[in-house]
């Protein structure tokens, strides 16, 4: 139990879970994921490491993946409904997620579950499901309660979310259900909608919000703040590298289960970036990882391995007039980014060659002049340039 509670933020309701795991029988412990993004990110890692340490005291982990939610969009934290997702989208991004979820969780211990094959309903049992509630209860979420003191519109389909996700626990016999905090809402209502049905009800575990790299806000790839499981081991390096200070204990615990040690700050970042990378990536990609972060950062120097982009490839879909070539589209064909976002980073000086910015004003360069150049984007993204 003292495992288990370490670095939870709530444990609903009190001493339940601690009776829960006096029985002789493994416990059924639910996620429920709506695949409307393909990565997992290092704010994802939070609540699978809790889940991980249930697997490794032999309980059963049942990871749902919102397949059917995701249609509607879960209004935990929001100001205005979210988009939604094509179901084709849905699918790919419900089969990436699982294959990178399974990088933190044992795969032969996951019971994996999509809610669609309860969801999927005729309308007499959704007429019953939702006769279950109250509107009254519904609206005491605190998203709702602010977007209507705001008097900002709130659809049917939403108030749909939390009864139907409270169904997902109904449908699986989950005794217990993790998420963040942002879900305490959702989580106890599941308990409303056990209780309606019969079933005995689920404890809760909410996870503290791990901040993205910039410190304050969440961890999010909308934002731009965050570290993805797949990025790249120097990618993945460097970005660990730039988490603030202050927020280090937290990353230490949330992500390694450990306190911050006693070094200056850039060694204590140091550890934390090498831990990472190794357990995604393994210890010699992050022994490489860092040399490289040495020699781009600490040396000056530019890294010795490179993707090599022939300047004839990044520009087969045009780019090239009067022989010179169109930087954003270089940059974009170079990096896989849009050439929107090629120009955006040249006017803000984040293009380098050969380590001298490229100002925004020098939109199309004469081909002879990038020829055996280094191109770089930020801090950490480089490219050799060939004829």
């Amino acid at each position: 139990m003292e495992e288990l509670r370490h670095g939870t933020e709530d444990v609903l309701p009190g001493g339940m879970l601690a009776q829960q795991l006096r029985r002789d029988r493994p416990l059924r412990v639910k996620l429920g994921i709506d695949p409307t993004a393909p990565d997992i990110h290092l704010g994802h890692v939070v609540v699978l490491n809790k889940l991980a340490q249930f697997q490794s005291a032999g309980h059963t982990v049942v990871l749902i993946i919102g397949d059917y939610t995701a249609r509607v969009g879960d209004p935990s934290g929001r100001d205005s409904r979210r988009p939604v997702l094509a179901p084709d989208q849905i699918d790919a991004n419900a089969t990436t997620f699982q294959d990178q979820a399974f990088k933190v969780l044992d795969r032969g211990a996951t019971e994996v579950r999509f809610n669609s094959e309860w969801l999927d309903m005729p309308a007499e049992r959704l007429f019953e499901l939702v006769g279950k509630v109250t509107v009254a209860r519904l609206l005491e979420r605190d998203d709702f309660s602010r977007r209507m003191a705001a008097d900002e519109p709130i659809s049917a389909l939403e108030l749909l979310y939390p009864i139907m996700q409270g169904y997902d626990s109904v449908a699986v016999g989950s005794d217990v259900e993790l998420g963040g905090t942002d879900q305490k809402f959702n989580l106890l209502f599941a308990r409303d909608v056990q209780r309606a049905y019969g079933v005995p009800e689920q404890s809760i575990v909410t996870m503290p919000i791990l901040p993205g790299l910039d410190g304050e806000r969440r961890m999010s790839k909308s934002l731009g703040n965050y570290v993805g499981v797949t990025d790249p081991p120097e990618e993945m390096f460097g970005k660990l590298m730039s988490v603030p200070d202050a927020v280090m204990p937290l990353y230490y615990e949330l992500l390694l289960g450990d306190e911050e040690p006693g070094a200056p700050p850039v060694e204590a970042k140091r550890g934390l970036a090498r831990r990472l990378v190794a357990r995604f990536h393994g210890e010699d990609a992050a022994e490489g990882a860092e040399q490289r972060f040495d020699r781009v950062h600490v040396q000056r120097e530019a890294p010795e391995d490179m993707p090599e982009v022939r300047l004839d490839e990044a520009l087969e879909n045009g780019g090239q007039a009067g022989g010179k070539v169109h930087m954003p589209t270089l940059i974009a064909g170079a990096f896989g980014i849009t050439n929107s976002e090629g120009r955006r980073l040249l006017q803000q000086g984040g293009v380098k060659l050969d380590g001298e910015s490229v100002g925004g004003a020098n939109l199309d360069m004469p081909r002879e002049a990038l020829e055996g150049r280094v191109l770089q984007v930020g801090k950490r993204r480089f490219a050799r340039l060939l004829g």
